[in-house]
């Protein structure tokens, strides 16, 4: 079920320093959000794609703010679509989010928030290594179809809650998933999504990740005790 609409107190393009880079990301804050989500996307997409928008949509209309960001400049993006090798860089696209969450913990509008991460595709890999680099910062991630065997060894030092959500149908990723999974120390939680391909074209699926992911968020990033949270406390306490 789609949250009440929460009406924007902030919405900007910002410029982001991170990693040496100056990189451009969508920045919206809803009237009495507590915590911001931070959106890592897949290979060969970047802060427009329609399916994170949609997520992000129903993750402000729960009260969370959200910061889709473009991982590459756009000269590398230029390249990388010649020659798809930067969208495969975990280590790359990892430092560049841990210059966002570093660039939210320092900016007026963010830093008394608690942040998450939102990782799809091989954005879900590098969201897990910036979790695991920066764990005093990151309070939850979520992966949409993601590849969390690409973080490889961070893996076992991610302390935040996890939830990878994967498509039914999407057989080798949930084969990664499960894998990665059995490796990670921290909560984690796995959700499959009946019928569903990778990308989440099917009528219902991208509704399901929205609806999965705002409340693991809502849980886990507003403050303990809170009344948000409790509404969803049953449903994620491992």
């Amino acid at each position: 079920m789609t949250a009440p609409f929460a009406v924007a107190a902030f919405e900007k393009t910002v410029q982001v320093e991170a990693d040496g880079a100056r990189l451009e990301g969508d920045l919206n804050l809803p009237a009495g959000a507590r915590a911001v989500v931070l959106f890592a996307h897949g290979s060969g997409s970047s802060r427009h794609s329609s399916r994170n928008r949609f997520v992000a949509r129903e993750l402000q209309a729960g009260g969370l703010g959200t910061l889709l960001i473009d991982l590459l400049t756009a000269e590398e993006e230029r390249v990388d679509r010649m020659t798809a090798h930067l969208r495969f860089n975990i280590p790359l696209l990892a430092r560049r989010l841990a210059g966002a969450i570093d660039w939210l913990q320092r900016s007026p509008q963010t830093l008394r928030l608690r942040i998450g991460c939102f990782g799809a595709s091989t954005g879900g890999g590098a969201a897990l290594v910036a979790a695991a680099e920066r764990p005093e910062a990151i309070y939850a991630v979520v992966s949409r179809g993601g590849r969390p065997d690409l973080a490889g060894e961070a893996l076992q030092r991610v302390q935040v809650p996890t939830l990878l959500i994967v498509g039914g149908n999407d057989y080798e990723v949930i084969r990664t998933n499960k894998d990665a999974q059995s490796q990670m120390r921290a909560t984690t939680r796995l959700e499959i999504v009946p019928d569903a391909t990778h990308l989440f074209e099917e009528p219902g699926a991208l509704e399901a990740v929205a609806d999965l992911a705002r409340d693991w968020f809502l849980h886990w990033l507003d403050p303990p005790g809170s009344a948000r949270a409790s509404t969803v406390a049953n449903e994620w306490n491992p």
